[in-house]
């Protein structure tokens, strides 16, 4: 059972967040300040191009419970996650976005679920405030398609917002996937986990890091990572192709003209369909050969705050008592 002198590292991701980095380490720093536990922020940064590490780091100079990982390049938001939580020394470990849609004062909810005995607290979304009626479409979309089709059960309108027990993350940090989906494999390893229910907030600076190229992406990642339907899909793709193969031959008998115009629409759909089938493959096999590479998954370039912490971490408890 966790006690009250817990320490709970704070992962959150930062690719070229300068707009309101400031402000989120200041308002993370003010909830901080009232609460019972001990907290540690990770700030990972993902190959930002912009003053993103100055900044952090400037912070760090000013705030002791600062630790920074600083990635060789842009690795990826996933990485970024993975990256943290495994130079995390808390007890539980929260994982949020550095822009703050997901706020601050969720995480005491977090935490008492955890206290009553869950190893994986993990936030609902009521409404996502601040976004297009496209990516709300398309995310609920993807979510329930996910949910459908996917073989572990993934909860619906959830991000990678959440907490996790030590345990948790002890299990998560020996996976050596090179695109990992969290928060697929926060649900396919296991443990007793539940929700908390809250409202995305709106971006308070800068502009979103997901477009719709990483969100595509993202999604093609967690698809061929949890489910084979796609795969599966193709048989179907091929049973269509031969219906339309037998229809046209049967139009063929009848009407030369007609036969001409069904050719030529036949080739089309069928072309598509061959090359939709050689894609979906493709995703699987570039997935195995990635892996079979057994390249790191990241390239850290620096690190801040993590030896001198470690050696402290009984005296940061001792002194909460």
């Amino acid at each position: 059972m966790p006690n009250n002198q817990a320490l709970i590292s704070i992962v959150l991701p930062v690719f070229n967040e300068e707009a309101g980095i400031n402000n989120t380490i200041e308002i993370l720093e003010k909830f901080i300040k009232y609460q019972a536990e001990q907290y540690e922020l990770i700030f990972v940064d993902d190959g930002s191009k912009d003053k993103s590490i100055e900044l952090i780091n400037k912070a760090q100079n000013k705030y002791s419970n600062i630790k920074v990982i600083e990635f060789s390049r842009n690795f990826g938001h996933q990485l970024a996650i993975t990256a943290g939580i495994r130079y995390a020394n808390g007890d539980a470990v929260v994982v949020m976005d550095a822009d703050l849609q997901d706020p601050p004062s969720v995480i005491p909810n977090m935490i008492q679920k955890w206290r009553a005995g869950y190893d994986v607290v993990y936030g609902k979304r009521l409404v996502r405030e601040g976004e297009t009626l496209f990516k709300k479409i398309t995310a609920k979309t993807f979510y329930r398609v996910m949910h459908r089709i996917s073989n572990i059960d993934i909860p619906l309108d959830t991000g990678d917002f959440r907490l996790m027990d030590r345990k948790v993350v002890n299990t998560l940090s020996k996976l050596k996937e090179p695109e990992p989906f969290v928060r697929g494999l926060v649900s396919w390893v296991g443990f007793k986990q539940t929700s908390v229910q809250y409202e995305r907030q709106e971006r308070l600076a800068g502009e979103t890091k997901y477009p719709l190229s990483k969100m595509t992406r993202l999604a093609s990642d967690g698809l061929t990572s949890f489910s084979d339907v796609p795969l599966k899909l193709i048989n179907y793709v091929g049973a269509i192709s031969i219906i339309i193969g037998l229809l046209y031959g049967f139009i063929m008998m009848f009407n030369q003209f007609t036969t001409v115009i069904f050719a030529t629409s036949a080739l089309f759909v069928l072309s598509g369909m061959i090359m939709l089938g050689m894609g979906i493959i493709g995703n699987y096999l570039f997935r195995t050969f990635d892996a079979s590479k057994h390249r790191p998954q990241y390239v850290i370039a620096n690190s801040y705050g993590f030896q001198s912490h470690r050696k402290n971490i009984k005296t940061l408890k001792q002194n909460k008592g």
